[in-house]
């Protein structure tokens, strides 16, 4: 059964201002509702969003929680630039390291190498490996917000594990065939992105769909489906993640937050069993 964990990109203040304590509320929420699984990067925030974990993750038990990092969007003085060289996967994930407070972590995924396929899979993947095999890194993989790369990196490579944002929800499901392929290989999917930008918590006019304004097509059938939803008495944002929770392939649903109201209420929505009859209906919509 798939777990709930943290996305940090707002502690990085990726989409607004968060200051250090509401960060930290936000964390110390996320832990005392169970959440055990928390991913970040160095390009949330420059590196912002892995300090502000350290302190955090130094309050909870060791070997009590999971992190995962990524590689590929490297820091710099002049702030976050593509290099899947080798060089710069092992530096980056050294560095990640040192803001986290931790000498090894769980997960490293390659960062959105869109245009940096075969740099990605020829330099970054067997650094990857390397770290895996000094044992600096539990599992390798790939997160991105298109499911055609990951798909061929799963077929090419020994993924243990793929992050997919935002292309395995009730609105977008063209990732199906990604997760399908992960459960016949035994590839662990994280998903992130399950809200779509918010439209799948509240389809309102002006609401947003994968970090744009929404179209209007897709904004009607989100408001459709929520009144399906509310119909059957369960809010649309508990059906999204039970949704996404719902595949075999899938071990843990990302969901990101910038107070620890928003982290509670994500939790008690993820906690809401939902009928896999209106998850059904749902979808044929």
């Amino acid at each position: 059964m798939a777990d709930l964990g943290l996305g940090t990109a707002g502690l990085g203040n990726v989409f607004g201002d968060v200051d250090d304590e509401a960060a930290a509320e936000v964390v110390a929420a996320a832990a005392g509702a169970g959440v055990r699984y928390f991913d970040t990067a160095p390009y949330y925030g420059f590196g912002l969003a892995e300090r502000r974990l350290r302190p955090a993750l130094a309050r909870l038990p060791a070997g009590s929680f999971a992190v995962s990092t990524k590689v590929g969007r490297t820091l710099t003085d002049g702030g976050c630039v593509f290099d899947f060289s080798a060089d710069a996967v092992r530096r980056g994930l050294e560095g990640s390291l040192e803001r986290l407070g931790l000498d090894r972590v769980d997960i490293v995924y390659l960062h959105d190498p869109d245009d940096h396929e075969e740099q990605a899979a020829s330099e970054a993947w067997p650094e990857l490996r390397r770290l895996r095999d000094e044992g600096v890194v539990s599992a390798i993989g790939v997160g991105m917000n298109q499911w055609e790369m990951p798909t061929r990196f799963v077929e090419r490579l020994d993924v243990d594990v793929v992050l997919l944002a935002g292309r395995y929800t009730l609105l977008d499901r063209s990732g199906a065939r990604l997760l399908d392929l992960c459960g016949e290989r035994g590839v662990d999917v994280v998903l992130g992105g399950v809200f779509n930008s918010g439209l799948l918590i509240d389809p309102r006019p002006g609401a947003w769909f994968d970090y744009a304004p929404a179209p209007e097509d897709l904004l009607a059938r989100a408001q459709r489906m929520r009144e399906v939803a509310a119909s059957a008495g369960y809010d649309l944002a508990a059906c999204a993640l039970a949704f996404a929770a719902a595949h075999p392939a899938v071990t843990s649903v990302l969901v990101g937050a910038t107070s620890a109201e928003q982290v509670r209420a994500n939790a008690e929505a993820f906690r809401r069993e939902v009928p896999p009859d209106l998850l059904r209906r749902l979808v044929s919509r």
